[in-house]
């Protein structure tokens, strides 16, 4: 008997397409193993039970006569609690919004939920998605699916966690900085950064609306590209087939540098073996990413300040209600000098045109996602001048890609808590789709 739980979401909705699989018995499957798991109250906020059996009998109905609603009709996934479910609590993983329901859905889930994708319920995440480790010590640190003792990543750690358990065949997150990518690489899964705009914010509690983006965080890179697909609300297009990149620039500027030593070695292994299926390399500097960092320090790193305006009376109205670490990241965008932001914003969107020219003509850049291991919660919530380097250190590589307003992916590599990361121009993600599929089995043997 197939256990579909370890199956892909394409494999599911395939399945489900051919009357092999039905969907109120997967969504079933999914909310037994929930409740099974006694450490489900850590990874959801709160389920949906009545939503998704309602939403998997209205599949079972619309593939019994032969009208599916989209390849993934039927399947189960998760949700960001940073992400409105209407009727539903939607807190953002913060104290500050406790008892907050939203009336209506989110755009994105209205989309997926046309699209045949059921609602099993919304995934813990760091408080208003503003931190890469996942550590929440006011609602709940989901454990990394890996190594429990460790951070999951963040800020959309339910999401990876929830995935990774079988607790959803995939999970709906947000990034801002690094959000769906590092959480991702911790927990051995692709995790998609789309372009900026792509797909709809309304809804989604903000962090940073300029740079907030939604993204999945899925099994394999088809899966990925399945659920872009579905959140959008455009017609379903097939994926585009596996396409290797006729060139792979590897950037020797600020990313591999203060690595940790295992993902560094883990990211110039996989270097390795794809150099030996053939596709080489492109070593050298990146002068775009040292002056991205160059700007951001000398003018405004511009989530914090966008953080602050947004936040501000929010947070100045319940003093101390946050994880301390959190709050205090929240008040240095205060000192942050309106004009001096808005001249970071211009540099920025000419820095991220002048690196999308060079990947159209040279190819995909590659890096190591995150630049350290997961560290020791317990590490973490006791020191928190460590908690606040390592943040910033998990931050370092993905928030490039938002900054500059490209699109990224991460794959998953077989060493533990690593994946490799790729950039592409903005609006590119079909391209990027295409090149990871190909990508994807030569990084996992």
């Amino acid at each position: 008997m197939t256990d579909w739980r370890g199956e892909t979401a394409a494999a599911q909705g395939r399945a489900i397409a051919e009357g092999r699989l039905d969907p109120r018995d997967l969504t079933e499957s999914y909310l037994e193993a929930i409740a099974a798991d006694p450490e489900h109250p850590l990874i959801y906020a709160r389920l949906t039970p009545d939503r998704a059996r309602d939403e998997a009998a209205a599949a079972a109905a619309r593939v019994g006569e032969g009208r599916p609603a989209g390849p993934l009709d039927g399947v189960p996934v998760s949700w960001k609690d940073n992400i409105d479910t209407a009727h539903v609590a939607t807190e953002a993983g913060t104290r500050l919004l406790a008892g907050r329901a939203p009336g209506r859905d989110a755009e994105v889930l209205t989309h997926a939920t046309a699209a045949g994708l059921v609602c099993l319920g919304k995934t813990h995440l760091s408080e208003l998605a503003f931190s890469g480790l996942g550590v929440n010590p006011m609602t709940a640190t989901p454990p990394n699916a890996l190594a429990p003792e460790r951070a999951p990543g963040g800020s959309s750690s339910g999401a990876a966690v929830s995935t990774v358990r079988r607790l959803a065949s995939a999970g709906i997150g947000s990034d801002t900085g690094g959000s769906v990518r590092i959480p991702a690489a911790w927990n051995g899964l692709v995790g998609l950064k789309t372009t900026a705009g792509l797909l709809s914010g309304e809804g989604v509690v903000p962090l940073a609306a300029s740079l907030d983006t939604v993204g999945p965080l899925a099994r394999t890179v088809e899966d990925a590209g399945l659920l872009l697909a579905a959140l959008s609300g455009a017609p379903f297009a097939p994926l585009p087939e596996p396409a290797r990149p006729a060139g792979l620039q590897v950037a020797e500027t600020v990313v591999l540098e203060g690595c940790d030593p295992e993902p560094l070695a883990a990211f110039e292994a996989a270097i390795e073996r794809l150099a030996q299926a053939g596709i080489a390399p492109l070593r050298g500097p990146c002068p775009e990413f040292a002056e991205t960092f160059e700007v951001a320090g000398r003018l405004s790193p511009i989530v914090t300040a966008e953080a602050w305006t947004t936040w501000a009376e929010t947070i100045e109205a319940a003093p101390g209600v946050m994880y301390p670490p959190i709050e205090a990241r929240f008040r240095s965008g205060k000192a942050v000098d309106p004009a001096k932001d808005a001249e970071a914003r211009a540099e920025f969107a000419r820095i991220g045109r002048a690196l999308a020219a060079r990947i159209a003509s040279a190819g995909p850049i590659a890096m190591p996602s995150v630049a350290c291991l997961p560290p020791e919660v317990a590490r973490l919530e006791a020191d928190e001048a460590y908690y606040t380097e390592r943040n910033l250190l998990a931050l370092r590589n993905t928030r490039i890609a938002n900054l500059l307003g490209l699109s990224a992916i991460t794959l998953p590599l077989p060493e533990t808590h690593c994946g490799l990361m790729l950039f592409e121009g903005p609006h590119q993600e079909r391209r990027l789709v295409a090149w990871a599929r190909a990508l994807e089995p030569l990084l996992a043997a």
